[in-house]
């Protein structure tokens, strides 16, 4: 086992940029012994919890998709909490129901694992549309109704869903709205070689199914200190007006292109434009400059644009597309 490392950060009373850098240090430094070659995924997860947005994680099994997800929760001091999506899963089994209590004739509610802070929806793509769909109201209020009553959520609220690619066998494709709840749609693929060799080398003699805790990670802040932080992209981040006019040109080439058959949404520019906030404020910068809409881009917009399907039989991406886009439009000086 590792040495633990030692929390990041003693917090003064009013949060800061320092404070964030150095806990988004110790973050990656922590996840980064356990976690090889994904230190890009990380910080687009860190991203998108920072602008209190949810994680779309696609790659084929084994990518340590599940791993990121649990070194991050525990890294930040948060409750974890896990859903093995199957075909068969009900959305009772997500949000939880009301059980008969026959020693005094009444209904008490029974919370299911959706009452955490950090929510892994494992395979979410095998499990049939109905299912799925019990997590929108989740996703956008932080709050669950059942049996007619609102129940909030902990804070914070964050789904990671993984998926594998939609081609593999027993596999059903997001739905639209579902897809839209997600900030960033992160792909994992497999190591280059070097990193590959290194993962075999620090995971050989370590147990199986040894927890994150157990290899040496600590919590590194606490959950409601990281809304403390949060709150730094709302009220701290400053953005230029030429860059509103930036984002809108971005959007309207994607609305214009012949390559996809649809565009990206308004709700999709107030997301990218969040997401930007939160890797400034991860720069420690209290603005925003066109390289962070840049950098943000393609995971918040990659899952919603769709494709045209004559260029994707003709071999084109969405990728390639959005890689376009971001060439093409002119960059505010």
């Amino acid at each position: 086992m590792t040495d633990p490392i030692e929390p990041a950060i003693e917090p003064s009373d009013d949060p800061s940029f320092d404070e964030l850098l150095r806990l988004t240090a110790g973050v990656r430094e922590a996840c980064g012994r356990v976690l090889v070659g994904l230190e890009d995924e990380v910080d687009a997860c860190l991203t998108a919890l920072l602008a209190g947005g949810h994680v779309l994680l696609e790659g084929p099994p084994g990518v340590a998709k599940t791993l990121l997800v649990r070194c991050l929760a525990t890294a930040l001091g948060g409750e974890f909490g896990r859903i093995q999506f199957t075909p068969d899963l009900m959305p009772a089994d997500v949000t939880g129901t009301s059980v008969f209590h026959a020693e005094d004739g009444s209904f008490r509610f029974r919370a299911g694992p959706i009452f955490t802070q950090f929510l892994l929806c494992d395979e979410i793509n095998r499990a049939p549309a109905k299912t799925q769909a019990a997590l929108l109201e989740a996703m956008q209020e932080r709050s669950v109704t059942t049996d007619g009553e609102t129940r909030p959520l902990p804070r914070p609220f964050c789904v990671f869903a993984t998926q594998n690619p939609i081609e593999h066998e027993g596999t059903y494709p997001l739905p639209e709205a579902q897809l839209d709840r997600f900030l960033f749609h992160v792909r994992l693929g497999y190591p280059s070689p070097q990193h590959e060799a290194q993962l075999l080398a620090s995971a050989h003699d370590r147990p199986i199914d040894a927890s994150p805790a157990e290899l040496g990670i600590v919590p590194q802040s606490d959950p409601s200190r990281w809304l403390d932080l949060a709150a730094l992209i709302e009220s701290k981040i400053e953005v230029r007006e030429d860059l509103f006019d930036y984002v809108v040109r971005l959007l309207g080439a994607t609305r214009r292109s012949p390559s996809l058959a649809l565009g990206a949404s308004p709700r999709a520019g107030v997301m990218l434009l969040r997401a930007a906030k939160a890797r400034a404020a991860m720069g420690g910068r209290g603005f925003i400059t066109p390289d962070d809409i840049k950098g943000v881009f393609l995971p918040a917009l990659r899952h919603r644009v769709a494709l045209d399907p004559a260029e994707e039989i003709g071999g084109g991406s969405t990728e390639k597309v959005l890689r376009g886009i971001l060439d093409s439009v002119e960059v505010p000086r």
